[in-house]
């Protein structure tokens, strides 16, 4: 069995969700995992697999959205020789395959009424007919569900079965967005970081510059941890300097000024110098910086006071003053000593 992907991060929402996977493994029920895109649902399910009792079987996955509607029951369920045009023998479907193992469904909302009725039935019973067939087949699988949509609103619109939902939330687990989990952004960024540095053959990665760090832990990662890993890739290869801290990080890859279909997105940088009196100048520019890294740490503090200042120390106001989430401007306020001022 290949090595376990790694689960990285200290944040408490964070550790709460590992925390649940490794208490709901031990049992074989059906486990649903919700959360953003990128948000890491497919690790989950892996570690729910490699911490149960059937962590020797197989682990199956199969993304319910990337089938047209008419295989999906197919490639779940399999089916006999002529059960279809196309079907010029038999084929055990994704079900068969994960006996004695764990069937991972991404995207689980997607499933057709239809599929989600079969589907119902091999929950209920663990028994499963394939398409072009009269004979049941017995199954012992732990299945996984995931999704990013919001299960019980779909059950009050009558696009999932309210019965299947039932067989399938004895546990339910769901995963922080990255943007609540701030004091994560950095570690996952080196992580990231030095990985690519070993693809590219670099001896060692050196990291990235203050600012540029400041840049990931600002950003609101709607892509989540998938796009957090494409950026600092990206950044990585592009920089191609081994021996300096990567300093340039392009959030939008697509950004350029000749972009088709209207003006490029703006540039993601670091934020202007906040005037405590409520308007934003643009930074000073210093004669000389002997030590960089110490100089931008008290550029970032002296920006944090002044928006406390013109905030009037209302931490929720200052966050969007920097267009920072509340638990980014906290983690800020960590790093320079400056929650105890409140």
């Amino acid at each position: 069995m290949a090595p376990a992907a790694q689960l990285i991060g200290s944040s408490s929402a964070f550790l709460d969700a590992v925390e649940a996977a490794s208490a709901a493994a031990r049992l074989s029920r059906p486990v649903l995992v919700i959360g953003e895109r990128g948000t890491g649902k497919e690790l989950i399910a892996e570690r729910l697999h490699r911490l149960s009792p059937r962590w020797g079987g197989p682990l199956v996955s199969l993304n319910c959205a990337a089938l047209p509607e008419n295989l999906v029951d197919a490639e779940l369920f399999g089916h006999e020789a002529g059960a279809f045009t196309g079907a010029s023998r038999a084929r055990a479907g994704r079900f068969e395959d994960a006996d004695g193992g764990t069937l991972f469904l991404d995207e689980i909302a997607t499933l057709s009424a239809a599929a989600q009725e079969r589907l119902l039935r091999v929950v209920e019973y663990g028994e499963l007919t394939r398409l072009g067939s009269n004979k049941p087949v017995q199954v012992d699988v732990r299945l996984v569900g995931a999704t990013n949509e919001d299960l019980p609103g779909l059950v009050a619109r009558g696009r999932f079965r309210a019965d299947l939902l039932d067989r399938l939330s004895f546990e339910v687990i769901t995963l922080p967005p990255l943007r609540e989990r701030a004091e994560d952004i950095g570690v996952l960024a080196l992580h990231f970081g030095r990985r690519m540095a070993s693809e590219l053959g670099w001896p060692r990665f050196v990291g990235f510059t203050p600012q540029a760090l400041a840049l990931l832990e600002a950003h609101p990662w709607p892509g989540n941890i998938r796009e957090l890993k494409n950026v600092v890739e990206r950044a990585v290869y592009r920089w191609g300097d081994e021996a300096t801290p990567v300093g340039r990080i392009i959030i939008d890859p697509f950004e350029s000024p000749w972009r088709p279909g209207g003006a490029p997105a703006p540039v993601a940088s670091l934020p202007a110098k906040i005037d405590p009196a409520g308007d934003v100048a643009a930074p000073a520019r210093p004669a000389s910086v002997a030590d960089l890294r110490a100089a931008v740490h008290a550029y970032e503090k002296d920006l944090l006071l002044a928006a406390l200042e013109r905030c009037r120390h209302n931490q929720r106001k200052t966050a969007a003053a920097l267009a920072l989430t509340y638990d980014q401007l906290r983690h800020a306020l960590k790093r320079h000593d400056l929650l105890e001022k409140e």
